[in-house]
């Protein structure tokens, strides 16, 4: 099964700036074979389940890796059943709606 995912995880106890811990979790994610779609809040993954739930696991790892004993993450799941809708044809079809009115 397809998934699409936005994932967030926050390293508690460490400094103020957080880009090292979401470097460390851009590359595991790239390294899965995924295209993460980083943004201010978070990052966009998607495709196949099993693969998309490893990553997260594997980031996790390389998080707590580099010292950080806690991780709080907040995961959010998109599944279809119909048919398969990528992230890109989801934001077009917003956009494109944008413009209609």
């Amino acid at each position: 099964m397809n998934v699409s995912a936005e994932i967030s995880l926050i390293p508690i106890g460490t400094d103020v700036s957080l880009s090292a811990y979401v470097a460390a979790c851009q590359r595991v994610l790239v390294g899965a074979g995924l295209e993460p779609d980083l943004h201010a809040n978070g990052t966009n993954v998607e495709g196949d389940w099993d693969t998309v739930m490893d990553a997260v696991r594997r980031c996790h790892e390389a998080v707590h890796a580099m010292g950080v004993v806690r991780i709080s993450s907040t995961v959010k799941l998109n599944t279809r059943t119909d048919r398969n809708q990528s992230l890109a044809e989801t934001v077009g079809r917003v956009e494109r709606r944008m413009h209609e009115e």
